[in-house]
């Protein structure tokens, strides 16, 4: 019934967040026009949380292994938070060029990602 999933992150400055994709990310992508950037993204699942207003959503990405994507990260020039252990994962965060902020962790909760071909 559902074939994919479009995510929009919504940024002050747009173009600089696109090249951040690019150029340090590293996702592939293809261009929609005008320099539009649409990405694509590793294996990806999504989560439903309890929230007394709704309406709010946010996006994590996962690693395998954060010290090393960490230290990645920081070989281009982006600081990360002090990484904490959540229980359910390894957590940081990062702050894209047009200043909203990522969530980066190393999941130890059971992983649905791969469960869809």
């Amino acid at each position: 019934m559902i074939s994919g999933a479009h995510m929009v992150i919504y940024s002050t400055d747009a173009e600089s967040d696109r090249a951040f994709f690019r150029d340090v990310l590293a996702f592939p992508h293809v261009d929609a026009g005008q320099g539009w950037l649409i990405f694509a993204l590793p294996p990806s699942e999504i989560a439903v949380h309890p929230d007394a207003q709704g309406g709010r959503h946010e996006v994590y990405f996962l690693c395998d292994d954060l010290p090393t994507t960490i230290n990645e990260l920081a070989r281009h020039g982006v600081e990360c938070t002090p990484a904490i252990n959540a229980g359910w994962g390894l957590l940081t965060h990062f702050t894209l060029p047009g200043g909203g902020k990522i969530g980066l962790y190393q999941p130890r909760h059971p992983m649905a990602a791969g469960l869809v071909r």
